[in-house]
């Protein structure tokens, strides 16, 4: 997802500092932390019904580049006066893809594109030892426990380990569509679903994120029965997967979960702010 430089106007959940376990290479493009130690039981306790949402997200704390000697846990206030704007620690949010209680671990997947932005550095540079300052997690969507209503599942990189979660969450007996669009075959991942649930991974080949989900959903017949989406991406392609699901098969805003995750050329100060002006909203009102 995106980022953004801490702002005292910004209202901040409880922090918790984490520390790194171990780093994995899930794909080309994809980097698992694992991440325990003591703040795991306050983190769950402060975030138990949100953690129990498929889309469970947290806001990262991180230095805006190495080398500044930066570490957590973080004293905003302090580091205001001391550093200039550009060196403070800025946000990201990211979501949250496993929680293991036995372990007292939680994995956070981070989409990386080499030294790109902060949050994928940052990842591919972990070592077991480092620290990550988060927020408590937040979470709303949890797939359909109706059999009869099956769920459409939409995403490109960003919404992969949302996605995944909410397969891996579904009733064996659930039913449902995923479109999951990478950039190419070794970006796939082996994903648990239930085997109602067909998995249909998209290549981009170097197309722009979101165009080639956009050209699969609009391929798609339009449901005759209800049907609960979730479609989460780059603004632009979700704006136009909006035009699809609401105002061309007509289903009420109810049973959609649409949100924008990121947005090209935009770090997260800017994504934010423009979700309250009319370039940022999906929907029209």
């Amino acid at each position: 997802m995106t980022g953004t430089a801490a702002s005292p106007a910004r209202t901040v959940r409880a922090q918790h500092v984490f520390v790194v376990e171990r780093i994995e290479q899930l794909s080309p493009h994809l980097v698992r932390v694992t991440l325990g130690g003591d703040a795991f039981d306050g983190f769950v306790e402060a975030g138990a019904e949100q953690l129990a949402a498929a889309d469970r997200y947290v806001k990262l704390l991180l230095p805006p580049r190495p080398g500044l000697g930066l570490q957590p846990p973080f004293d905003l206030d302090e580091l205001r006066a001391a550093l200039a704007p550009a060196d403070l620690p800025v946000r990201r949010t990211y979501t949250i893809r496993r929680v293991d209680a036995a372990t007292r671990t939680i994995a956070v997947d981070f989409v990386v594109h080499g030294d790109e932005g902060v949050a994928g550095p940052w990842a591919l540079a972990a070592r077991p030892g480092d620290l990550l300052q988060m927020s408590s997690p937040g979470g709303l969507w949890s797939p359909s426990d109706d059999p009869r209503v099956p769920d459409l599942l939409l995403g490109d990189d960003s919404a992969l380990p949302a996605v995944a979660s909410a397969l891996e969450a579904m009733a064996d007996d659930a039913r449902g569509l995923a479109l999951l669009e990478v950039e190419g075959a070794s970006d796939e991942l082996d994903l648990v679903r239930p085997s109602g649930v067909e998995l249909r991974w998209l290549h981009r080949d170097g197309a722009p994120a979101g165009s080639v989900l956009l050209e699969a959903l609009r391929a798609l017949e339009p449901p005759t029965s209800p049907l609960r989406v979730f479609a989460h991406g780059e603004r632009g392609a979700m704006k136009e997967a909006r035009v699809v699901l609401h105002d061309t098969w007509g289903l009420d805003r109810s049973s959609l979960s649409l949100s924008a995750y990121w947005a090209f050329g935009r770090v997260e100060d800017a994504f934010q702010a423009e979700k309250r002006e009319p370039v940022g909203a999906l929907f029209a009102d």
